[in-house]
């Protein structure tokens, strides 16, 4: 089988994509939005995860003819009834501002012993007709400042178990062998070895 096949993604995150594209490796070539000239803001409406990626894959899948994947990933503390979750990126505000939505993070723990959290992500994926969910999780602590320089979003202040550093601490080369979308990404590809390409026409 080629494994050299060609799905788009559902993103305009550049540091998604980049991930993405390291954890998939040469398995299968991504494409991006901008690749297929699509510049829509595709609307996220849901009320979960799991929601907000099936509309985005079925966009594109609807408006474009191709096969996709997307995802959604939301922080989830316990200690704030899961919140942000599906809000995650617009915590603080719709101009999405990692900073401000961190800030918010960590105002809102304050003097709250239970800093139990976990990075969960969804993905959507619809090829052949048919459309598929894979899901990823790693648990950990939101620390009281930040700490580190790599990464994205909540990086600096989420220290996954198992590590005494952030995932901004740790770095994109660790990150992605751990993370919550890695560990999506991950069954996604499991499940696109055994895929029929042929049945899909790509």
């Amino acid at each position: 089988m080629n494994m050299k096949n060609k799905l788009v993604f559902a993103t305009n995150n550049r540091h998604k994509l980049e991930e993405v594209s390291h954890i998939l490796n040469d398995k299968v070539e991504i494409l991006s939005l901008k690749d297929i000239n699509c510049d829509v803001d595709i609307p996220e409406t849901a009320d979960n995860l799991e929601g907000n990626a099936f509309l985005k894959a079925q966009y594109v899948h609807e408006n474009y003819g191709f096969n996709c994947f997307a995802d959604d990933t939301g922080l989830e503390i316990e200690a704030l009834n899961n919140a942000p979750g599906v809000y995650s990126a617009r915590y603080a505000g719709t101009d999405k501002s990692s900073e401000a939505n961190m800030l918010k993070v960590l105002k809102e723990l304050e003097g709250i012993e239970n800093r139990k959290a976990q990075f969960r992500t969804a993905i959507s994926l619809i090829i052949g007709g048919e459309s598929y969910l894979f899901e990823g999780i790693i648990k950990g602590t939101i620390i009281k400042e930040k700490r580190g320089n790599a990464g994205f979003g909540y990086d600096p202040i989420f220290m996954p178990e198992g590590y005494d550093k952030t995932f901004a601490e740790l770095g994109n080369e660790i990150k992605n062998k751990i993370s919550h979308r890695a560990l999506a990404i991950n069954k996604l590809c499991d499940f696109l070895k055994e895929f029929d390409y042929e049945k899909t026409g790509l």
